[in-house]
């Protein structure tokens, strides 16, 4: 008798990833492996990528794994990076290699102390061939197979000259890649003003623009020595709170709305977003914080509609002062002549020393305009 039964195949085999953070610029990745489980510790590994062989450290503890498996999805991990405004793809950054051993470490650490002697003879060199660009760092990958120069310059730059001398100097393949001055202080930047490190440095990966907007928003200082980070430009950490304050800016009513408030009717002049307070000039020309929610809007203030005045407009007519007698009750021939010259009165009707005055002028007009010699 035939054995009918089939032979069922093997479901496919489930790829295992790990989240690295990776090289001078601390970049995220996902690399495949093949390990059972993954340290609860901070672990530093080998990796491959497209520039060679790097160290990095595994991002997420125990927690974040099962079986070795990064426990997020695809879809997961890339909604917590879009949430987080963190550059990041899904597909895989290279492949694991192995843990890292003493000897590596200490070979990194070799290849750091290099590094600084690098950039200084790139310095060297841009400075002799009157470079326009400012070598920021070097970075000297695992194994020596490849040497990146990190620079700053305000346009392009021929730098092929200078990379057949480096190359030359150090028998390696030489990359020279151009930042910004955020990427700059994510590379050099130290503590700030807050006294922690630098968020480019921590964790922030996508620098996001930052206006003076921001800054008046939140009532911070405008004096750019306090409102700049470590790269000369404005904070970015006056990003975070952008979102509640717009938010709660728009609970407030403009300013110049003419609102009821239980000390009595004024216009709304200046607001605190964080408080929900908006401070109100009433018609007796005192001012008031209020909250916002005793207070009831009437409307906008418009100049052109009578119905609709602000508290100042509303001040009694016998404090505001009338036109004098000799803009409306003197006839036109009473007042002394003197007050209406103009510029079309004939020069033969102004006094003789307006003519005087006009003439020296006009002649030291001339001798400015002469040329010289």
């Amino acid at each position: 008798m035939e054995d009918t039964s089939t032979t069922k195949p093997k479901p496919p085999r489930t790829k295992r990833f790990m989240l690295v953070r990776y090289g001078r610029m601390r970049t995220l990745g996902l690399f495949e492996h093949n390990e059972a489980t993954i340290p609860s510790t901070p672990t530093r590994v080998v990796i491959k990528t497209e520039k060679g062989m790097e160290l990095g450290t595994i991002v997420g503890g125990i927690s974040a794994y099962r079986t070795g498996q990064l426990k997020l999805s695809d879809e997961q991990l890339k909604k917590y990076f879009d949430d987080s405004e963190i550059p990041f793809t899904t597909e895989p950054a290279g492949r694991f290699i192995r843990y890292a051993t003493p000897e590596d470490i200490n070979e990194e650490k070799h290849f750091q102390k290099i590094a600084v002697e690098e950039t200084k003879f790139c310095k060297k060199l841009t400075r002799e061939m009157n470079l326009p660009m400012k070598i920021v760092d070097a970075e000297h990958i695992l194994g020596g197979e490849r040497i990146v120069f990190y620079f700053m310059s305000d346009g392009r730059v021929d730098f092929r000259d200078l990379v057949r001398k480096l190359a030359q100097e150090y028998q390696t393949r030489i990359e020279m890649r151009q930042i910004g001055a955020r990427d700059e202080a994510k590379i050099l930047g130290d503590v700030e003003s807050c006294g922690q490190k630098c968020c480019c440095i921590r964790y922030l990966k996508s620098l996001k623009p930052v206006n003076m907007r921001m800054a008046k928003l939140q009532k911070a200082t405008l004096d750019p020595s306090k409102i700049s980070g470590f790269c000369g430009r404005l904070k970015c950490c006056l990003r975070y709170e952008d979102d509640i304050y717009t938010e709660l800016k728009k609970r407030l009513p403009p300013r110049n709305t003419l609102v009821n408030t239980p000390e009595g009717k004024g216009r709304i002049i200046d607001y605190q977003v964080l408080a929900q307070l908006v401070m109100v000039e009433l018609e007796t020309g005192t001012r008031a914080a209020v909250p916002r929610d005793k207070i009831e809007i009437l409307g906008q203030y418009q100049p052109n509609n009578p119905n609709m005045k602000s508290p100042k407009e509303s001040t009694p007519k016998e404090r505001i002062p009338e036109k004098s007698a000799l803009e409306e009750n003197v006839p036109k021939e009473n007042i002394p002549e003197e007050n209406f010259f103009d510029e079309n009165t004939p020069k033969e009707n102004i006094p003789e020393e307006n003519n005087t005055t006009e003439d020296n002028t006009s002649e030291n007009n001339n001798t400015d305009e002469k040329p010289n010699g």
